[in-house]
Protein backbone atom coordinates (compact mmCIF):
# COMPACT_ATOMS: atom_id res chain seq x y z
CA UNK A 1 0.00 0.00 0.00
CA UNK A 2 1.39 3.90 -1.19
CA UNK A 3 1.50 6.24 1.79
CA UNK A 4 -1.65 8.57 2.42
CA UNK A 5 -2.11 11.60 0.40
CA UNK A 6 -1.12 14.51 2.18
CA UNK A 7 -3.78 16.44 3.17
CA UNK A 8 -1.97 20.18 2.29
CA UNK A 9 -0.77 18.90 -1.40
CA UNK A 10 -3.83 19.24 -3.50
CA UNK A 11 -3.43 16.65 -6.78
CA UNK A 12 -6.00 18.19 -8.43
CA UNK A 13 -4.60 21.50 -7.95
CA UNK A 14 -1.14 20.16 -8.75
CA UNK A 15 -0.15 17.12 -11.36
CA UNK A 16 -4.09 16.24 -11.96
CA UNK A 17 -5.26 19.95 -12.88
CA UNK A 18 -5.20 18.44 -16.29
CA UNK A 19 -8.22 16.58 -15.60
CA UNK A 20 -10.52 19.10 -14.10
CA UNK A 21 -12.09 20.47 -17.48
CA UNK A 22 -12.83 17.17 -18.48
CA UNK A 23 -14.75 15.97 -15.19
CA UNK A 24 -16.37 19.67 -14.81
CA UNK A 25 -16.30 21.31 -17.77
CA UNK A 26 -17.26 25.14 -17.66
CA UNK A 27 -20.56 25.17 -19.56
CA UNK A 28 -21.90 23.42 -16.00
CA UNK A 29 -21.33 26.69 -14.35
CA UNK A 30 -23.66 29.04 -16.42
CA UNK A 31 -26.45 28.83 -13.15
CA UNK A 32 -23.75 29.64 -10.72
CA UNK A 33 -22.39 32.83 -12.82
CA UNK A 34 -26.40 33.68 -13.02
CA UNK A 35 -26.70 33.26 -9.11
CA UNK A 36 -23.33 35.33 -8.54
CA UNK A 37 -24.38 37.75 -10.84
CA UNK A 38 -28.03 38.52 -9.46
CA UNK A 39 -26.54 38.95 -5.89
CA UNK A 40 -23.68 40.92 -6.82
CA UNK A 41 -26.16 43.75 -8.41
CA UNK A 42 -28.53 43.44 -5.42
CA UNK A 43 -25.87 43.88 -3.20
CA UNK A 44 -24.14 46.78 -5.12
CA UNK A 45 -24.64 50.61 -4.67
CA UNK A 46 -24.21 51.24 -8.16
CA UNK A 47 -23.50 49.34 -11.40
CA UNK A 48 -21.13 46.23 -10.81
CA UNK A 49 -18.21 46.58 -13.70
CA UNK A 50 -15.75 45.37 -12.14
CA UNK A 51 -15.10 41.62 -10.20
CA UNK A 52 -12.86 40.29 -7.66
CA UNK A 53 -12.63 36.45 -8.06
CA UNK A 54 -10.98 35.10 -4.90
CA UNK A 55 -9.86 31.52 -5.35
CA UNK A 56 -10.91 31.67 -8.71
CA UNK A 57 -8.90 28.42 -9.36
CA UNK A 58 -9.61 27.45 -13.28
CA UNK A 59 -11.71 30.13 -14.26
CA UNK A 60 -15.28 27.76 -15.10
CA UNK A 61 -17.04 30.47 -13.43
CA UNK A 62 -15.76 33.51 -14.89
CA UNK A 63 -15.97 31.97 -18.36
CA UNK A 64 -19.55 32.70 -17.69
CA UNK A 65 -19.84 35.69 -15.61
CA UNK A 66 -17.30 37.84 -17.89
CA UNK A 67 -20.03 38.53 -20.24
CA UNK A 68 -21.36 40.66 -17.45
CA UNK A 69 -18.35 42.34 -16.21
CA UNK A 70 -14.96 42.76 -16.04
CA UNK A 71 -13.02 39.42 -13.76
CA UNK A 72 -9.62 39.60 -12.08
CA UNK A 73 -8.95 36.55 -10.67
CA UNK A 74 -7.08 35.39 -7.90
CA UNK A 75 -5.35 31.60 -6.81
CA UNK A 76 -3.01 30.07 -5.32
CA UNK A 77 -2.65 27.47 -8.01
CA UNK A 78 -0.22 28.17 -10.79
CA UNK A 79 -1.54 24.91 -12.42
CA UNK A 80 -5.04 26.35 -11.97
CA UNK A 81 -4.32 29.69 -13.22
CA UNK A 82 -2.43 28.58 -16.38
CA UNK A 83 -6.32 26.46 -16.91
CA UNK A 84 -8.11 30.09 -16.84
CA UNK A 85 -5.70 31.92 -18.59
CA UNK A 86 -6.05 29.46 -21.75
CA UNK A 87 -9.92 29.40 -21.22
CA UNK A 88 -10.17 33.46 -20.44
CA UNK A 89 -6.98 35.18 -22.61
CA UNK A 90 -9.11 38.76 -21.73
CA UNK A 91 -9.10 38.24 -18.38
CA UNK A 92 -6.26 39.08 -15.58
CA UNK A 93 -5.39 36.34 -13.19
CA UNK A 94 -2.78 36.69 -10.34
CA UNK A 95 -1.13 34.56 -7.99
CA UNK A 96 -2.42 34.57 -4.54
CA UNK A 97 -3.67 33.66 -1.13
CA UNK A 98 -7.26 34.91 -0.65
CA UNK A 99 -6.47 35.14 3.08
CA UNK A 100 -3.48 38.02 2.76
CA UNK A 101 -2.95 38.93 -1.24
CA UNK A 102 -3.14 42.79 -1.64
CA UNK A 103 -3.80 44.05 -5.06
CA UNK A 104 -3.51 47.93 -4.44
CA UNK A 105 -6.82 48.48 -6.54
CA UNK A 106 -10.72 48.31 -5.42
CA UNK A 107 -13.50 46.92 -7.42
CA UNK A 108 -17.23 47.29 -7.75
CA UNK A 109 -17.86 43.49 -6.73
CA UNK A 110 -15.69 40.56 -5.29
CA UNK A 111 -16.82 36.88 -4.77
CA UNK A 112 -15.62 33.29 -3.26
CA UNK A 113 -17.48 30.50 -4.61
CA UNK A 114 -16.31 27.01 -3.41
CA UNK A 115 -12.79 27.82 -2.53
CA UNK A 116 -14.20 28.75 0.24
CA UNK A 117 -14.13 25.55 1.82
CA UNK A 118 -10.08 25.49 2.01
CA UNK A 119 -10.96 28.09 5.31
CA UNK A 120 -10.34 25.74 7.66
CA UNK A 121 -11.09 27.89 11.02
CA UNK A 122 -13.63 30.99 11.36
CA UNK A 123 -10.14 32.76 11.67
CA UNK A 124 -9.03 31.86 8.02
CA UNK A 125 -12.86 32.64 6.89
CA UNK A 126 -12.48 36.04 8.53
CA UNK A 127 -9.12 36.99 6.93
CA UNK A 128 -10.60 36.07 3.71
CA UNK A 129 -13.93 38.50 3.98
CA UNK A 130 -11.27 40.70 5.34
CA UNK A 131 -8.91 40.60 1.75
CA UNK A 132 -12.68 41.01 0.09
CA UNK A 133 -13.44 44.05 2.42
CA UNK A 134 -10.41 45.47 1.60
CA UNK A 135 -10.84 45.12 -2.36
CA UNK A 136 -14.12 46.87 -2.42
CA UNK A 137 -15.02 50.58 -3.14
CA UNK A 138 -17.54 51.88 -0.86
CA UNK A 139 -21.30 50.68 -1.47
CA UNK A 140 -19.50 47.36 -3.54
CA UNK A 141 -20.85 43.90 -3.16
CA UNK A 142 -19.42 40.30 -1.73
CA UNK A 143 -21.01 37.55 -2.44
CA UNK A 144 -20.02 34.00 -0.96
CA UNK A 145 -21.99 30.72 -0.17
CA UNK A 146 -21.31 28.21 2.64
CA UNK A 147 -21.39 24.77 0.47
CA UNK A 148 -20.49 22.56 3.68
CA UNK A 149 -22.37 23.98 6.24
CA UNK A 150 -22.63 22.53 9.21
CA UNK A 151 -26.51 21.96 9.09
CA UNK A 152 -25.62 20.66 5.31
CA UNK A 153 -23.17 17.87 6.02
CA UNK A 154 -24.06 14.74 5.25
CA UNK A 155 -21.44 11.53 6.49
CA UNK A 156 -20.14 9.84 3.59
CA UNK A 157 -21.98 11.30 1.26
CA UNK A 158 -20.31 10.32 -2.13
CA UNK A 159 -20.72 11.54 -5.63
CA UNK A 160 -19.36 10.61 -9.33
CA UNK A 161 -19.33 12.27 -12.28
CA UNK A 162 -17.66 11.22 -16.30
CA UNK A 163 -16.17 13.12 -18.26
CA UNK A 164 -14.33 12.49 -21.64
CA UNK A 165 -11.97 14.45 -24.23
CA UNK A 166 -10.42 12.66 -27.37
CA UNK A 167 -9.17 9.15 -25.83
CA UNK A 168 -8.66 9.78 -22.34
CA UNK A 169 -12.11 9.06 -20.23
CA UNK A 170 -11.98 10.04 -16.05
CA UNK A 171 -14.44 8.49 -13.85
CA UNK A 172 -14.07 10.91 -10.23
CA UNK A 173 -15.14 9.91 -6.92
CA UNK A 174 -15.64 12.22 -4.33
CA UNK A 175 -16.40 11.10 -0.66
CA UNK A 176 -16.71 13.75 2.13
CA UNK A 177 -16.25 12.30 5.82
CA UNK A 178 -16.18 14.07 8.99
CA UNK A 179 -13.65 12.20 11.75
CA UNK A 180 -14.62 14.35 14.57
CA UNK A 181 -17.58 16.90 14.46
CA UNK A 182 -16.50 18.50 17.52
CA UNK A 183 -13.43 20.25 15.26
CA UNK A 184 -14.41 22.64 12.44
CA UNK A 185 -12.75 20.14 9.47
CA UNK A 186 -13.72 17.69 7.38
CA UNK A 187 -12.21 15.07 4.85
CA UNK A 188 -12.52 15.03 0.87
CA UNK A 189 -11.61 12.41 -0.36
CA UNK A 190 -10.72 12.23 -4.18
CA UNK A 191 -10.36 9.14 -6.74
CA UNK A 192 -9.74 9.19 -10.05
CA UNK A 193 -10.42 6.09 -12.52
CA UNK A 194 -8.43 7.44 -15.67
CA UNK A 195 -7.88 5.62 -18.30
CA UNK A 196 -6.25 6.40 -22.10
CA UNK A 197 -7.09 4.10 -24.61
CA UNK A 198 -8.71 2.12 -22.19
CA UNK A 199 -5.52 1.55 -19.94
CA UNK A 200 -6.35 2.16 -16.22
CA UNK A 201 -4.52 4.20 -13.77
CA UNK A 202 -6.23 5.27 -10.79
CA UNK A 203 -5.16 8.19 -8.22
CA UNK A 204 -6.23 9.38 -5.34
CA UNK A 205 -6.26 13.29 -3.62
CA UNK A 206 -6.95 14.12 0.20
CA UNK A 207 -8.44 17.34 0.70
CA UNK A 208 -9.01 18.79 4.37
CA UNK A 209 -11.62 21.39 4.32
CA UNK A 210 -13.57 23.65 6.76
CA UNK A 211 -17.01 22.70 8.29
CA UNK A 212 -18.79 25.40 10.44
CA UNK A 213 -22.82 26.53 11.32
CA UNK A 214 -24.21 28.49 8.99
CA UNK A 215 -24.88 30.94 11.39
CA UNK A 216 -20.96 31.94 11.82
CA UNK A 217 -20.99 33.39 8.20
CA UNK A 218 -23.24 36.33 8.90
CA UNK A 219 -21.61 36.86 12.26
CA UNK A 220 -18.07 36.85 10.34
CA UNK A 221 -18.84 39.46 7.39
CA UNK A 222 -20.36 41.97 10.13
CA UNK A 223 -17.05 41.53 11.89
CA UNK A 224 -15.43 42.12 8.91
CA UNK A 225 -17.48 45.58 8.58
CA UNK A 226 -19.97 44.42 5.82
CA UNK A 227 -23.29 45.25 6.28
CA UNK A 228 -25.08 42.03 5.15
CA UNK A 229 -27.84 42.34 2.52
CA UNK A 230 -28.61 39.06 2.21
CA UNK A 231 -28.07 36.03 4.54
CA UNK A 232 -29.80 32.22 3.68
CA UNK A 233 -28.91 30.34 7.00
CA UNK A 234 -31.80 28.12 6.92
CA UNK A 235 -31.14 24.77 4.74
CA UNK A 236 -34.46 23.92 4.76
CA UNK A 237 -35.43 26.57 2.69
CA UNK A 238 -36.95 24.49 -0.55
CA UNK A 239 -35.58 27.34 -3.09
CA UNK A 240 -32.47 28.10 -1.85
CA UNK A 241 -31.15 24.97 -0.24
CA UNK A 242 -27.65 26.06 -0.51
CA UNK A 243 -27.13 29.12 2.11
CA UNK A 244 -25.92 32.47 0.16
CA UNK A 245 -24.67 35.31 1.84
CA UNK A 246 -24.30 39.17 0.43
CA UNK A 247 -22.08 41.42 2.26
CA UNK A 248 -22.54 45.58 1.66
CA UNK A 249 -19.25 47.82 2.30
CA UNK A 250 -20.47 50.93 3.52
CA UNK A 251 -20.51 54.20 1.71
Amino acid sequence: MGAAPSPNRHRLYEDLSWAWPIISPPEQYADEAEEFWRFLRMGAVGPVRDVLHLGSGGGHVDSNLKRHARITGVDLSPSMLRLARRLNPELEYRLGDMRSVRLGRAFDGAMISDAVSYMRSPRDLARAFATAFRHLRPGGAFVTYAELARELFVQNWTETVRGRRGNVEVVFVENRYDPDPRDTTCESTFIYLIRRRGKLTVETDRHVLGLFPTATWPRTLREAGFQVRHAAPDPETPEDPMPWFVGRKPM
